[in-house]
């Protein structure tokens, strides 16, 4: 990792530990204390971007460390005892509604490099009485998981934050079960909006410097080995950068296809 690389992860990682000293300490963790959004643009990141329902089922400190600009989970599309990754998980709002999603069978892990905000996931996750979930510590680069053990990778606004986003999406990739998908909210630049153009929206802890475009999330994930990839844009957050949902799928293997026909036969199915 080069200086400058190491210097920007360092900022994001100070920025998210003030974020969840702030909620822990009482006082909300979104745009003035240190998310990826300004003041003027807080209904776009945060826990507006959650019904109310959902803000419901977990304690008020949840939503207040949401600090993504979408919600993962609403796009997912989980089920019953599926295994799922949150890269990034913060607070752990993802995290504890996927576990829920998944139920008692299911399994959710969250990856975060932040003490603070693991700490902070972990009481929410007491508190909620969430027992099916697990958070880690280690790099969205560098994921602590055997490969194809996960059904569902979810991520909201953290890949753009990474110095190595092809790193990001081959560990998602590698980690994921043949047939496996990916549902992650992230901010996407439209194509026409150059690396300098990004820059000078926003910063890089921001989470506008770093965005990709459309084009290059596309490329990165199909150089990846994914397939069906998708962006489409859910709301603006600065001139030609947009709150998105990315859409992705890990081929299916024929050994994996064979068995699960086979599986389906002897249930006198299909």
């Amino acid at each position: 990792m080069t200086a400058e690389a190491e210097k920007l992860r360092e900022e994001v990682r100070a920025r998210y530990a003030e974020a969840a000293v702030a909620v822990d300490a009482g006082r909300q963790g979104s745009c003035g204390n240190g998310s990826c959004c300004t003041s003027a643009a807080e209904a776009s990141f945060g826990e507006a971007l959650y019904d109310a329902e959902q803000r419901q089922e977990l304690p008020d400190a949840v939503a207040l460390a949401s600090l993504g600009c979408g919600n993962p989970t609403a796009v997912a599309d989980l089920h019953e005892g599926e295994t799922v990754l949150d890269l990034g998980s913060g607070g752990g709002i993802d995290v504890l509604l996927s576990a829920r999603r998944v139920g008692p069978t299911g399994v959710v892990y969250g990856l975060d490099m932040t003490e603070e905000m693991l700490a902070l996931a972990r009481h929410n996750q007491a508190e909620a009485g969430i027992t099916n979930a697990h958070f880690l510590r280690g790099q969205i680069e560098d994921v602590p998981l055997p490969a194809e053990s996960v059904d569902v990778v979810i991520s909201n606004c953290v890949i753009n934050l990474s110095t190595d986003k092809a790193r990001v999406l081959a560990e998602i990739a590698r980690v994921l079960k043949p047939g496996g998908r990916v549902g992650v909210s992230d901010v996407v630049a439209e194509d026409r909006l150059s690396r300098a153009e990004r820059a000078e929206r926003g910063a890089w802890v921001g989470c506008i410097a770093g965005a990709l475009s459309v084009s290059e999330y596309v490329a990165g994930l199909e150089a990846a080995g994914l397939v069906d990839v998708e962006v489409t844009f859910t709301h603006e957050v600065a001139d030609w950068m947009h709150g998105a949902i990315v859409k992705a799928r890990k081929p299916w293997t024929a050994a994996r296809e064979l068995t699960l026909l086979g599986a389906a036969a002897e249930r006198g199915c299909c």
